[in-house]
C-alpha cells in the first residue's frame, strides 16, 4: 500500500466524499433548459429540432428557454454590453442545463453556432457561468446521417466545463422528417430525441444541485477569487 501523498504545499488535500454527493436542501424549481441552434433561415431545422427538444422538455417537467441569435454580432465585433450578447449571457446563467443544435455544413458546426457558444465566456470574474451545468447535443443534416457537429460540440461542451451526457440525436434528410407545422414526424429519430431529452433531464435532477462540488479543484481552493479571476480571464484573447 502507498503512503499518503505528501502534502507539498500546506494546502490541505480533500478526499471526495459520499456524504457530500448527497443534495442537500433540493431545488424546488423546475430544472431549466437553455436551447441554442444554429441556422436563420425561415425554415429552419435546426430550430425545429430545438423546439421539439423544448416540448420535451417541458412535458417531463422542465422549464425552457431559446436564444434567437438573429442580430447576434460576431465575435470581437461588438462590445460584450450588445443587448444580443448580454441576452445570451443572462440565459447562460440562468440556465442549469443546455440544448445546443447545429446543422452539419461543409462538415462541421455552423458559424452561427460556435459564434454563439463564443460568446458565452468561459468565465466571469471567478464564476464559470457553464461549469458543471449538463449539456445534450443534437445535429440536421441535409444529407445522410453524419456526426462531424456532434462531435465538435462535445469538444466545445467539455472545454466549457459542461457535463455533456453520452446520448446524442444526428437528423439525417431533416426536410424529410418535419411536417408543415413544424412538428417532428413518428420516426426512430424522433424516439432518440426522446431518449436524450429523458437522458438530460435526469443528469440535471441527478447533478445540478451538486454541480458545485462536483467540479471543485484542488488546484482552484489554492487560490483567491481575485487570483483565480486574473488567470482565467479571457478578454485579451
Amino acid at each position: 500500500m502507498f503512503d499518503p501523498l505528501p502534502n507539498l504545499d500546506g494546502t490541505p488535500f480533500e478526499s471526495p466524499s459520499l456524504d457530500r454527493l448527497q443534495a442537500i436542501g433540493a431545488a424546488a424549481h423546475k430544472p431549466r433548459f437553455l436551447l441554442l441552434y444554429g441556422s436563420l433561415r425561415k425554415r429552419s431545422y435546426s430550430k425545429l429540432l430545438a423546439m421539439e427538444a423544448a416540448r420535451l422538455l417541458e412535458a417531463m417537467g422542465g422549464e425552457t428557454r431559446s436564444f434567437d441569435p438573429a442580430g447576434l454580432p460576431l465575435p470581437d465585433d461588438a462590445p460584450d454590453t450588445h443587448p444580443k450578447v448580454r441576452e445570451l449571457r443572462e440565459l447562460a446563467r440562468w440556465a442549469e442545463g443546455m440544448v445546443w443544435c447545429s446543422p452539419e455544413r461543409h462538415g462541421a458546426m455552423t458559424g452561427i453556432m460556435k459564434a454563439q457558444i463564443d460568446w458565452i465566456p468561459l468565465s466571469q470574474g471567478a464564476v464559470r457561468p457553464t461549469q458543471g451545468k449538463t449539456l445534450a447535443v443534437m445535429q440536421v443534416s441535409g444529407g445522410s446521417q453524419s456526426f462531424n457537429a456532434v462531435n465538435q460540440l462535445r469538444i466545445l461542451g467539455r472545454w466549457m466545463r459542461m457535463l455533456t451526457i453520452p446520448n446524442q440525436s444526428s437528423v439525417p434528410k431533416a426536410y424529410q422528417e418535419f411536417d408543415e407545422a413544424g412538428r417532428m414526424k413518428p420516426s426512430p429519430y424522433y424516439d432518440r430525441v426522446v431518449d436524450v431529452m429523458e437522458e438530460l433531464m435526469k443528469f440535471t435532477l441527478l447533478t445540478r444541485d451538486i454541480a458545485p462540488y462536483l467540479v471543485d479543484r484542488y488546484s482552484e481552493r489554492k487560490e483567491s477569487a481575485a487570483e483565480m479571476s486574473r488567470r482565467v480571464g479571457q478578454t485579451a484573447i
